[in-house]
C-alpha cells in the first residue's frame, strides 16, 4: 500500500536557540522544538524526570472528599469493593488499590470486582452492584469506570452503597451522584495534568492516603510498575506527568517487577532485561487483556496480587495459554474476513468496511478490525453474534470520525458508544445488510481521498554522516515512547544500494544501503514488493527508524525501513 509523506517543520530561530542552549545536534533539536520542548528547563525536565515534579494529589477535585470517605469506612469497618474495568488499566488499578488497602485494612472487610466482558459488559453494571449488596458493601471505589454512570450510581445510593469514581474518560453534563468523582478531565478540577490513565488516577488516591496517613513514599512507589503497564497499554500520552510515571515505572519493571508482571517477563524471555514501552504493549498488555477477551479478567488481578512466585508462575502460563487462544482466533477470523471481503466486498472500490460471521469469538473482533485496516486501510465493523444480537467493533483510519458515522446510522442499532476512533455497536441480525450500506453511503459522503491513503509522519532529515553512536545515546534518552513522544521517524535522501541489499523470506528486505560514502545495513519488514527500486540502480529516499542491533556479543546501528520510494530529483527529472 502506498503511503503519503508529511515531513514536519519546526521554527528555525527557536531550534537555533535550543541548540545553543543544549549544544547537542541541531536535528534531535528540531524534533524537541516540535514537541514544545523550547527551553533549558523543559529540556531539563524532559530527559531527566523526576519523581519530585509529580503533581500533589490533593489537587484534584475531590480527593479530599475521597480520602475522608474511605478513612470512615477503614473506622468503621465497612465493607469495601474495589471495582474495575476488564483490561490492562482497569485490572491495573484494582490490584494496586486493593493490595494497597490490604496494608491498612482488614481482608475480611475488602473485596474486589471486575465485570465479565460478555456478560455484564463495560464498565459498572447492576450485576457488580447486586454482587456489591449481597456482600454487605457500603463503599464501592470504582476505576477506570464510573463517570457514564449516573443511574447505576444512584441505585447502589438508593440501596446503601456510597461510590467514589476514579475514571479519566470524558465526563457527561451531568455526573453520577457520586459522594467524590476524581476526574482530572472534569472542567472545574484545577489538576494540573489531564491525561492520566485510569490506573494513573487511582496511583494518586493512594497516594494521597499514604501521606494522610503519614506512611514512607515507598508505599505509594511500589505500584509504578503497574502504572507504567497501564499508560503503555492504555495508549494515553507519554507527556509531562505521564512520562515520569512510565520512566520510574519501567525502571522498576526493568530491576524489581510485581510477581506477575515478572512471571509474563520470565516465559517471554525478557527477564534481567531494559525494558522499553513497547515491551509492555506487546508482551504484557495482550497476555493481561487475553485474560477478558477469552475467560474471566478477575484471572489478571489474581496475577498482580500473587505473592508466591510458583502461583504467580501458574497464572502467567495460564494467561499466556489464553493469549495463545486468542492468537489463533485472531488469525483465523482475519483470514476468514480477508476471504470475504475480496470476493465480496469489493474493498477497493468501497469507502468502508463491514464483515459479518455468526460464530466469530467476540473477544477478537475489535483486533481484527485493526488487522483489515492495516490491509485496505479503510473504516471498519467486525460483528459477530451473541445469542439474539449481532455485536461488533469498529476501528478508523487518521482523521476520520468514526463515531459520527455510526451515530448516522443509529436507526439499526440497538446501542452504540465510543470515540473519534473506535467504537462498539448492537444491532439484531435482520438489521446487519441495512446498517452496512447506510455505514458505507456515510462513509462514502464525508471521508476524503487523502485519508484513505496511510500517512507517515517524519520529523526530520538526516544525513548517515550524523548517525554516530553519541547521536543515537541522546535518542535513547528521549525514551519512553508513546503517543505524543512517539519515536522518531528520518528521512534520509538520495541513497543507493551498494549491490548488496536483498529479499528475504520471500517478504522482507535487508537493506545495505550508501550516502555519500558511508554505508548502513537495515531491515524492512514486509518491504520485498518494493525490491525493485533498489534492483533498479537508482538513488531512493527511505523513511525509518534507528535502533541498535545486537549480534555475537557485537552492537552496531541500523535503520528499521517503514518506506522508500524513487529520490524525489529523479522523479521530478522524468
Amino acid at each position: 500500500m502506498e503511503k503519503r509523506w508529511k515531513l514536519l517543520a519546526a521554527d528555525p530561530s527557536a531550534v537555533a536557540a535550543l541548540h545553543e542552549k543544549l549544544g547537542i545536534s541541531p536535528t534531535i533539536c528540531k524534533v524537541l522544538v516540535q514537541r514544545n520542548i523550547l527551553d533549558y528547563n523543559t529540556a531539563k525536565s524532559y530527559f531527566r524526570p523526576r519523581l519530585e515534579d509529580l503533581h500533589d494529589p490533593w489537587l484534584m477535585k475531590d480527593m479530599d472528599k475521597a480520602v475522608t470517605r474511605i478513612m470512615q469506612a477503614l473506622q468503621n469497618r465497612e465493607k469495601i469493593l474495589v471495582y474495575g474495568d476488564y483490561d490492562v488499566d482497569g485490572t491495573t488499578a484494582v490490584a494496586s488499590l486493593y493490595q494497597f488497602l490490604l496494608q491498612v485494612y482488614e481482608s475480611d472487610r475488602l473485596e474486589y470486582y471486575i465485570p465479565h466482558r460478555y456478560r455484564e459488559g463495560y464498565g459498572v453494571s447492576k450485576q457488580g452492584i447486586d454482587f456489591a449488596a449481597s456482600i454487605g458493601t457500603t463503599l464501592i471505589i470504582s476505576l477506570d469506570c464510573g463517570i457514564k454512570s449516573a443511574d447505576l450510581v444512584q441505585h447502589a445510593r438508593d440501596i446503601g452503597i456510597d461510590f467514589i469514581i476514579c475514571d479519566h474518560h470524558l465526563p457527561d453534563e451531568v455526573l453520577p451522584p457520586a459522594v467524590a468523582i476524581l476526574n482530572p478531565k472534569q472542567a472545574d478540577c484545577p489538576y494540573p495534568y489531564k491525561e492520566l490513565c485510569g490506573c494513573g488516577v487511582g496511583f494518586k488516591l493512594i497516594t494521597a492516603l499514604c501521606r494522610h496517613l503519614g506512611m514512607p513514599d515507598e508505599y505509594y512507589l511500589y505500584y509504578l510498575d503497574l502504572v507504567a503497564t497501564a499508560i503503555a497499554a492504555d495508549i494515553v500520552p507519554i507527556t509531562g506527568e505521564n512520562r515520569i510515571l512510565a520512566w520510574y515505572g519501567l525502571k522498576r519493571v526493568s530491576e524489581y517487577p510485581n510477581p506477575g508482571i515478572r512471571a509474563l517477563l520470565e516465559i517471554a524471555g525478557l527477564l534481567g532485561q531494559p525494558l522499553q514501552v513497547n515491551n509492555l504493549v506487546f508482551v504484557i498488555a495482550p497476555k493481561v487483556n487475553a485474560a477478558g477477551r477469552m475467560d474471566d479478567a478477575r484471572l489478571a488481578v489474581q496475577l498482580f496480587i500473587e505473592k508466591d512466585p510458583v502461583k504467580s508462575s501458574a497464572i502467567a502460563t495460564r494467561l499466556h495459554s489464553h493469549n495463545d487462544d486468542r492468537k489463533e482466533a485472531d488469525f483465523l477470523i482475519t483470514e476468514e474476513a480477508l476471504a470475504m471481503i475480496g470476493t465480496e466486498m469489493e474493498a477497493g472500490v468501497k469507502k468502508s468496511t463491514v464483515v459479518f460471521q455468526p460464530h466469530w469469538h467476540k473477544g477478537v473482533v475489535g483486533i481484527v478490525a485493526s488487522r483489515l485496516i492495516d490491509r485496505f486501510y479503510r473504516p471498519t465493523i467486525v460483528l459477530t453474534q451473541s445469542g439474539e444480537v449481532v455485536s461488533g467493533s469498529a476501528r478508523s483510519v487518521a482523521g476520520f470520525n468514526l463515531y459520527e458515522a455510526i451515530h448516522a446510522c443509529r436507526e439499526y442499532l440497538i446501542g452504540y458508544g465510543g470515540h473519534f476512533a473506535a467504537a462498539g455497536m448492537t444491532l439484531l441480525p435482520e438489521a446487519v445488510p441495512a446498517f452496512a450500506e447506510k455505514f458505507e453511503s456515510v462513509v462514502a459522503a464525508t471521508i476524503s481521498a487523502e485519508q484513505l491513503i496511510p500517512e507517515i509522519t517524519i520529523d526530520a532529515e538526516l544525513r548517515f554522516t550524523d548517525i554516530r553512536p553519541a547521536f543515537f545515546n541522546i535518542v535513547r534518552q528521549m525514551e519512553p515512547f508513546g503517543p505524543e513522544n512517539s519515536k522518531p521517524i528520518w528521512l534520509a535522501r538520495n541513497v543507493r544500494n551498494n549491490g548488496w541489499s536483498r529479499v528475504v523470506k520471500e517478504q522482507h528486505i535487508k537493506f545495505s544501503l550508501v550516502q555519500g560514502n558511508i554505508l548502513f545495513s537495515g531491515i524492512g519488514f514486509g518491504m520485498a514488493p518494493k525490491f525493485h527500486l533498489l534492483e533498479s540502480g537508482e538513488p531512493v529516499d527511505v523513511v525509518f527508524t534507528l535502533e541498535e542491533n545486537e549480534w555475537n556479543g557485537n552492537k552496531h546501528l541500523q535503520l528499521r525501513v517503514m518506506d522508500m520510494r524513487r529520490h524525489e530529483a529523479a522523479a521530478k527529472a522524468e
